[in-house]
Protein backbone atom coordinates (compact mmCIF):
# COMPACT_ATOMS: atom_id res chain seq x y z
CA UNK A 1 0.00 0.00 0.00
CA UNK A 2 1.63 3.58 -1.13
CA UNK A 3 1.63 5.54 2.20
CA UNK A 4 2.45 9.03 0.90
CA UNK A 5 0.70 9.38 -2.03
CA UNK A 6 -0.44 12.99 -3.01
CA UNK A 7 -2.15 15.20 -5.39
CA UNK A 8 0.61 17.39 -5.40
CA UNK A 9 1.98 14.92 -7.74
CA UNK A 10 -0.58 15.91 -10.32
CA UNK A 11 -1.13 19.10 -12.38
CA UNK A 12 -3.18 20.94 -15.62
CA UNK A 13 -1.90 21.62 -19.05
CA UNK A 14 -4.47 22.83 -21.87
CA UNK A 15 -6.88 20.84 -19.31
CA UNK A 16 -5.27 17.63 -19.53
CA UNK A 17 -3.78 16.52 -16.44
CA UNK A 18 -0.44 15.62 -16.15
CA UNK A 19 1.89 13.26 -13.70
CA UNK A 20 4.88 14.76 -12.28
CA UNK A 21 7.42 13.05 -9.61
CA UNK A 22 10.60 14.19 -9.00
CA UNK A 23 13.44 10.42 -9.50
CA UNK A 24 14.88 10.00 -5.63
CA UNK A 25 18.95 10.67 -5.24
CA UNK A 26 18.91 7.11 -4.36
CA UNK A 27 17.99 6.04 -8.21
CA UNK A 28 18.83 8.52 -10.56
CA UNK A 29 21.16 6.37 -11.93
CA UNK A 30 18.58 4.45 -13.19
CA UNK A 31 16.79 7.41 -15.12
CA UNK A 32 17.93 9.74 -18.14
CA UNK A 33 16.11 12.90 -16.08
CA UNK A 34 15.88 13.42 -12.48
CA UNK A 35 11.71 14.04 -12.86
CA UNK A 36 8.88 11.58 -14.68
CA UNK A 37 6.20 13.37 -16.47
CA UNK A 38 3.58 10.80 -17.88
CA UNK A 39 0.33 12.61 -19.68
CA UNK A 40 -2.80 10.44 -18.31
CA UNK A 41 -5.04 11.55 -21.09
CA UNK A 42 -7.88 13.17 -19.20
CA UNK A 43 -9.42 15.80 -18.11
CA UNK A 44 -11.52 14.31 -15.41
CA UNK A 45 -10.66 14.86 -11.30
CA UNK A 46 -11.56 11.36 -10.41
CA UNK A 47 -10.03 9.57 -13.30
CA UNK A 48 -6.80 11.47 -12.88
CA UNK A 49 -6.64 10.91 -9.37
CA UNK A 50 -6.57 7.00 -9.87
CA UNK A 51 -4.29 7.01 -12.71
CA UNK A 52 -1.58 9.01 -11.08
CA UNK A 53 -2.22 6.57 -7.82
CA UNK A 54 -1.70 3.70 -9.62
CA UNK A 55 1.88 5.02 -11.33
CA UNK A 56 2.59 6.36 -7.81
CA UNK A 57 2.07 2.43 -6.46
CA UNK A 58 4.27 1.43 -9.65
CA UNK A 59 6.99 3.57 -9.33
CA UNK A 60 6.94 3.01 -5.32
CA UNK A 61 7.56 -0.39 -5.68
CA UNK A 62 10.06 -0.28 -8.34
CA UNK A 63 12.26 1.68 -6.22
CA UNK A 64 11.49 -0.28 -3.26
CA UNK A 65 12.97 -3.26 -5.26
CA UNK A 66 16.10 -1.86 -6.50
CA UNK A 67 17.25 -0.29 -2.61
CA UNK A 68 16.30 -3.98 -1.72
CA UNK A 69 18.48 -5.42 -4.09
CA UNK A 70 20.97 -3.02 -2.87
CA UNK A 71 21.26 -3.23 0.39
CA UNK A 72 23.43 -5.24 2.55
CA UNK A 73 21.57 -6.92 5.46
CA UNK A 74 23.76 -7.67 8.55
CA UNK A 75 23.78 -10.79 10.01
CA UNK A 76 20.94 -11.77 7.80
CA UNK A 77 20.81 -15.53 8.29
CA UNK A 78 19.98 -14.66 11.84
CA UNK A 79 16.86 -12.86 10.79
CA UNK A 80 13.26 -14.53 11.40
CA UNK A 81 9.71 -14.37 9.50
CA UNK A 82 8.44 -12.43 12.05
CA UNK A 83 9.14 -10.70 15.68
CA UNK A 84 8.25 -12.92 18.68
CA UNK A 85 5.26 -12.50 20.42
CA UNK A 86 5.74 -12.80 24.34
CA UNK A 87 3.06 -14.68 24.74
CA UNK A 88 2.11 -17.75 25.95
CA UNK A 89 -1.16 -17.71 23.50
CA UNK A 90 -2.03 -19.59 20.62
CA UNK A 91 -4.59 -16.74 19.27
CA UNK A 92 -4.20 -14.58 16.39
CA UNK A 93 -2.68 -11.44 16.33
CA UNK A 94 -5.67 -8.56 16.15
CA UNK A 95 -3.59 -7.78 12.80
CA UNK A 96 -3.99 -11.37 12.16
CA UNK A 97 -7.89 -11.60 13.21
CA UNK A 98 -8.33 -8.07 10.56
CA UNK A 99 -6.67 -9.93 7.71
CA UNK A 100 -9.00 -13.66 8.10
CA UNK A 101 -11.74 -11.22 8.97
CA UNK A 102 -10.89 -9.24 5.20
CA UNK A 103 -9.93 -12.52 3.61
CA UNK A 104 -13.68 -14.03 4.76
CA UNK A 105 -16.15 -11.04 4.65
CA UNK A 106 -14.49 -8.58 2.36
CA UNK A 107 -14.91 -10.56 -1.20
CA UNK A 108 -17.48 -8.32 -2.94
CA UNK A 109 -17.49 -5.18 -0.48
CA UNK A 110 -16.84 -1.72 -1.66
CA UNK A 111 -14.07 0.13 -0.18
CA UNK A 112 -15.67 1.81 2.29
CA UNK A 113 -16.38 -1.10 4.19
CA UNK A 114 -12.50 -2.56 3.74
CA UNK A 115 -11.20 1.21 4.98
CA UNK A 116 -13.49 0.83 7.59
CA UNK A 117 -12.10 -2.29 9.30
CA UNK A 118 -8.36 -1.32 8.40
CA UNK A 119 -8.88 1.80 10.53
CA UNK A 120 -10.71 0.82 12.98
CA UNK A 121 -8.32 -2.08 14.17
CA UNK A 122 -5.66 0.97 13.05
CA UNK A 123 -7.09 2.60 16.56
CA UNK A 124 -6.90 -0.51 18.58
CA UNK A 125 -3.36 -1.46 18.20
CA UNK A 126 -2.14 2.23 18.31
CA UNK A 127 -3.82 2.40 21.96
CA UNK A 128 -3.37 -1.08 23.08
CA UNK A 129 -0.41 -3.16 20.69
CA UNK A 130 -1.39 -5.82 18.52
CA UNK A 131 -2.20 -8.23 20.85
CA UNK A 132 -3.39 -12.18 20.63
CA UNK A 133 -6.96 -11.71 20.52
CA UNK A 134 -7.20 -13.37 23.42
CA UNK A 135 -5.25 -11.10 26.01
CA UNK A 136 -7.33 -7.88 25.52
CA UNK A 137 -8.91 -7.47 28.80
CA UNK A 138 -12.51 -5.87 29.57
CA UNK A 139 -10.11 -3.10 31.30
CA UNK A 140 -8.34 -2.36 28.19
CA UNK A 141 -11.46 -2.20 25.99
CA UNK A 142 -12.69 0.59 28.59
CA UNK A 143 -9.57 2.88 28.09
CA UNK A 144 -10.19 2.13 24.39
CA UNK A 145 -13.39 3.53 24.86
CA UNK A 146 -12.47 6.77 26.91
CA UNK A 147 -9.94 7.35 24.07
CA UNK A 148 -12.52 7.69 21.70
CA UNK A 149 -14.93 9.74 23.58
CA UNK A 150 -11.83 11.42 24.73
CA UNK A 151 -11.18 12.62 20.70
CA UNK A 152 -14.83 13.51 20.50
CA UNK A 153 -16.53 11.04 18.61
CA UNK A 154 -20.04 10.61 19.45
CA UNK A 155 -21.32 7.67 21.42
CA UNK A 156 -23.23 6.49 18.00
CA UNK A 157 -19.24 6.70 16.33
CA UNK A 158 -18.05 4.84 19.16
CA UNK A 159 -20.05 2.00 19.25
CA UNK A 160 -19.76 1.61 15.40
CA UNK A 161 -16.25 1.46 15.62
CA UNK A 162 -16.88 -1.52 18.67
CA UNK A 163 -19.05 -3.13 16.68
CA UNK A 164 -16.94 -3.72 13.71
CA UNK A 165 -13.90 -4.92 16.48
CA UNK A 166 -16.57 -7.12 18.16
CA UNK A 167 -16.88 -8.44 14.21
CA UNK A 168 -13.28 -8.94 13.74
CA UNK A 169 -12.24 -10.83 16.80
CA UNK A 170 -15.69 -12.74 16.90
CA UNK A 171 -15.01 -14.41 13.41
CA UNK A 172 -11.39 -15.33 14.46
CA UNK A 173 -12.42 -16.95 17.59
CA UNK A 174 -15.03 -19.12 15.85
CA UNK A 175 -12.39 -19.45 12.66
CA UNK A 176 -9.98 -20.90 15.30
CA UNK A 177 -11.98 -22.61 17.38
CA UNK A 178 -11.44 -20.81 20.41
CA UNK A 179 -13.78 -20.64 24.01
CA UNK A 180 -13.12 -17.03 25.57
CA UNK A 181 -14.84 -13.89 25.74
CA UNK A 182 -14.42 -11.52 23.04
CA UNK A 183 -12.90 -8.34 25.74
CA UNK A 184 -14.94 -5.99 23.53
CA UNK A 185 -18.45 -7.39 23.56
CA UNK A 186 -20.06 -6.19 26.73
CA UNK A 187 -18.29 -2.94 27.04
CA UNK A 188 -20.43 -0.09 28.61
CA UNK A 189 -21.39 2.59 26.33
CA UNK A 190 -22.95 5.85 28.62
CA UNK A 191 -26.04 6.42 27.29
CA UNK A 192 -26.34 9.92 26.95
CA UNK A 193 -28.36 11.09 24.16
CA UNK A 194 -27.11 11.84 21.25
CA UNK A 195 -29.53 14.08 20.11
CA UNK A 196 -29.12 16.21 23.41
CA UNK A 197 -25.76 16.74 22.78
CA UNK A 198 -26.24 16.92 19.20
CA UNK A 199 -28.81 19.67 20.12
CA UNK A 200 -29.29 22.85 17.47
CA UNK A 201 -26.49 25.54 18.23
CA UNK A 202 -28.30 29.08 18.98
CA UNK A 203 -28.08 32.00 15.98
CA UNK A 204 -25.99 34.33 18.32
CA UNK A 205 -23.31 31.41 19.05
CA UNK A 206 -23.49 30.63 15.26
CA UNK A 207 -22.64 34.18 14.28
CA UNK A 208 -19.93 34.59 17.54
CA UNK A 209 -17.98 31.16 16.02
CA UNK A 210 -18.35 32.56 12.67
CA UNK A 211 -16.61 35.39 13.77
CA UNK A 212 -13.79 33.46 15.27
CA UNK A 213 -13.37 31.81 11.98
CA UNK A 214 -12.94 34.43 10.35
CA UNK A 215 -10.36 35.73 12.92
CA UNK A 216 -8.25 32.27 13.06
CA UNK A 217 -8.45 31.79 9.27
CA UNK A 218 -7.50 28.62 8.58
CA UNK A 219 -8.45 25.05 7.15
CA UNK A 220 -10.47 23.63 10.25
CA UNK A 221 -12.52 27.31 10.49
CA UNK A 222 -13.22 27.27 7.23
CA UNK A 223 -14.36 23.80 7.36
CA UNK A 224 -16.70 25.16 10.31
CA UNK A 225 -17.58 28.20 8.64
CA UNK A 226 -18.66 26.18 5.48
CA UNK A 227 -20.84 24.09 7.36
CA UNK A 228 -22.76 26.73 9.67
CA UNK A 229 -24.01 28.70 6.39
CA UNK A 230 -25.14 24.96 4.67
CA UNK A 231 -26.53 22.36 7.19
CA UNK A 232 -24.12 20.14 5.11
CA UNK A 233 -22.91 16.69 7.44
CA UNK A 234 -19.38 16.80 8.43
CA UNK A 235 -18.26 14.18 5.88
CA UNK A 236 -19.98 16.03 2.84
CA UNK A 237 -17.68 18.99 3.32
CA UNK A 238 -14.88 17.34 4.58
CA UNK A 239 -14.61 15.05 1.48
CA UNK A 240 -15.28 18.46 -0.85
CA UNK A 241 -12.77 18.36 -4.44
CA UNK A 242 -12.36 22.26 -5.06
CA UNK A 243 -14.16 21.84 -8.21
CA UNK A 244 -17.26 20.72 -6.40
CA UNK A 245 -17.00 24.42 -5.89
CA UNK A 246 -18.39 27.12 -7.70
CA UNK A 247 -17.97 30.47 -7.27
CA UNK A 248 -17.38 32.27 -11.25
CA UNK A 249 -21.34 32.24 -11.90
CA UNK A 250 -24.51 34.02 -11.16
CA UNK A 251 -25.06 32.09 -8.28
CA UNK A 252 -22.00 30.72 -6.22
CA UNK A 253 -22.59 27.50 -4.61
CA UNK A 254 -21.58 23.69 -4.02
CA UNK A 255 -22.35 20.61 -6.05
CA UNK A 256 -22.59 17.91 -3.77
CA UNK A 257 -21.96 14.54 -5.36
CA UNK A 258 -20.71 11.34 -4.09
CA UNK A 259 -16.74 11.00 -5.12
CA UNK A 260 -14.64 7.14 -4.78
CA UNK A 261 -13.10 8.38 -1.36
CA UNK A 262 -16.94 9.44 -0.02
CA UNK A 263 -20.00 8.41 -0.61
CA UNK A 264 -22.98 10.18 -0.03
CA UNK A 265 -25.48 8.92 3.19
CA UNK A 266 -28.85 8.77 0.57
CA UNK A 267 -29.92 9.96 -2.92
CA UNK A 268 -31.31 12.82 -1.94
CA UNK A 269 -27.98 13.79 -0.53
CA UNK A 270 -27.47 15.09 -3.77
CA UNK A 271 -27.68 18.47 -4.17
CA UNK A 272 -26.73 21.66 -4.86
CA UNK A 273 -26.44 24.34 -2.23
CA UNK A 274 -25.83 28.34 -2.47
CA UNK A 275 -23.26 29.69 -0.44
CA UNK A 276 -23.73 33.06 1.12
CA UNK A 277 -22.11 35.27 3.92
CA UNK A 278 -19.67 32.75 5.78
CA UNK A 279 -20.60 29.82 3.57
CA UNK A 280 -19.05 32.29 0.51
CA UNK A 281 -16.27 33.74 2.81
CA UNK A 282 -14.65 30.31 3.49
CA UNK A 283 -15.12 29.24 -0.37
CA UNK A 284 -13.20 32.10 -1.38
CA UNK A 285 -10.37 30.92 0.87
CA UNK A 286 -10.50 27.02 0.47
CA UNK A 287 -10.03 27.75 -3.51
CA UNK A 288 -7.12 30.35 -2.94
CA UNK A 289 -5.34 28.32 -0.70
CA UNK A 290 -2.89 25.06 -1.25
CA UNK A 291 -3.65 25.45 -5.06
CA UNK A 292 -1.65 22.45 -5.81
CA UNK A 293 -4.39 20.23 -4.37
CA UNK A 294 -7.90 18.77 -5.79
CA UNK A 295 -9.04 18.32 -2.50
CA UNK A 296 -11.02 21.01 -0.95
CA UNK A 297 -9.73 19.54 2.74
CA UNK A 298 -6.44 17.36 2.49
CA UNK A 299 -5.86 17.58 5.52
CA UNK A 300 -8.29 14.88 6.52
CA UNK A 301 -9.35 14.01 2.77
CA UNK A 302 -7.03 12.31 0.12
CA UNK A 303 -8.06 9.57 -3.14
CA UNK A 304 -7.60 7.00 0.05
CA UNK A 305 -10.56 8.24 1.55
CA UNK A 306 -12.60 10.37 4.04
CA UNK A 307 -11.44 11.04 7.56
CA UNK A 308 -14.08 12.56 9.20
CA UNK A 309 -14.26 11.50 12.24
CA UNK A 310 -10.74 12.65 13.34
CA UNK A 311 -11.99 16.52 11.85
CA UNK A 312 -15.20 15.80 13.76
CA UNK A 313 -12.51 15.43 17.09
CA UNK A 314 -10.51 18.32 16.12
CA UNK A 315 -13.67 20.61 15.74
CA UNK A 316 -15.96 19.33 18.72
CA UNK A 317 -13.02 20.49 20.74
CA UNK A 318 -12.41 23.44 19.91
CA UNK A 319 -16.31 24.47 20.07
CA UNK A 320 -16.05 22.79 23.80
CA UNK A 321 -13.62 25.60 24.73
CA UNK A 322 -15.46 28.46 23.07
CA UNK A 323 -19.05 27.97 23.65
CA UNK A 324 -20.14 27.35 27.29
CA UNK A 325 -22.65 24.47 26.47
CA UNK A 326 -22.46 20.92 25.00
CA UNK A 327 -22.70 21.74 21.31
CA UNK A 328 -21.04 19.41 18.36
CA UNK A 329 -20.34 20.40 15.03
CA UNK A 330 -23.24 18.36 13.64
CA UNK A 331 -25.67 20.90 15.69
CA UNK A 332 -25.02 23.30 12.91
CA UNK A 333 -27.04 21.20 10.82
CA UNK A 334 -29.77 20.84 13.12
CA UNK A 335 -29.44 24.91 13.72
CA UNK A 336 -29.70 25.46 9.60
CA UNK A 337 -33.50 23.60 9.64
CA UNK A 338 -34.92 25.42 12.34
CA UNK A 339 -33.32 28.65 11.30
CA UNK A 340 -35.18 27.76 8.10
CA UNK A 341 -38.28 27.05 9.44
CA UNK A 342 -37.95 30.12 11.67
CA UNK A 343 -38.30 32.10 8.66
CA UNK A 344 -41.51 29.74 7.74
CA UNK A 345 -39.68 28.12 4.71
CA UNK A 346 -41.88 25.91 3.13
CA UNK A 347 -40.57 22.15 4.13
CA UNK A 348 -39.82 20.91 0.61
CA UNK A 349 -37.26 23.61 0.31
CA UNK A 350 -35.52 22.82 3.53
CA UNK A 351 -35.37 19.26 2.77
CA UNK A 352 -33.80 19.65 -0.40
CA UNK A 353 -31.30 22.09 1.03
CA UNK A 354 -30.05 19.58 3.51
CA UNK A 355 -30.30 16.83 1.23
CA UNK A 356 -33.11 14.80 3.91
CA UNK A 357 -35.08 12.10 2.18
CA UNK A 358 -38.48 13.30 0.79
CA UNK A 359 -41.27 12.70 3.41
CA UNK A 360 -43.65 11.71 0.27
CA UNK A 361 -43.78 10.05 -2.89
CA UNK A 362 -45.35 13.22 -4.47
CA UNK A 363 -42.34 15.08 -3.10
CA UNK A 364 -40.08 13.27 -5.35
CA UNK A 365 -41.45 13.92 -8.76
CA UNK A 366 -39.65 16.73 -10.77
CA UNK A 367 -36.38 17.90 -10.29
CA UNK A 368 -36.75 20.27 -7.53
CA UNK A 369 -36.39 24.43 -6.98
CA UNK A 370 -34.11 26.33 -8.70
CA UNK A 371 -30.78 27.45 -7.09
CA UNK A 372 -32.11 31.21 -7.32
CA UNK A 373 -34.96 30.34 -5.05
CA UNK A 374 -33.06 28.46 -2.66
CA UNK A 375 -30.52 30.86 -2.78
CA UNK A 376 -33.54 33.75 -1.64
CA UNK A 377 -34.75 31.52 1.17
CA UNK A 378 -31.09 31.03 2.69
CA UNK A 379 -30.35 34.70 2.34
CA UNK A 380 -33.68 35.20 3.94
CA UNK A 381 -32.43 33.78 6.98
CA UNK A 382 -29.87 36.77 7.42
Amino acid sequence: MVDHFNVSYLYKKRGVFYFSKRVPCDVKSYYRSDRIVICLKTKSNVSAIRASKSLYQKLDDYWTSIRLTKMQVPAQHMLVSKPPVNSNSNAPLLSEALSTYLKLKGEGKDKTFIRGANRNIKYVIELLGDLPIDEYSSKDASKFRDYLLDRGLLISSVKRVFSYIRSIINLSLSEEGINCINAFSKTYMPEKNNVEIRKPIPTKDIKHIQSLCVEKDDDLRWLVALLSDTGMRLGEGVGLLKSDINLNCEIPHINLVSHPWRRLKTKSSERVIPLVNESLWASKRILGHNKDSLFAFPRYTSSKGCNANSASAALNKWLKDKLTDNYVVHGFRHSFRDRLRAIECPSEIIDQLGGWSLKSVGKGYGKGYELSVLSKWILNMY
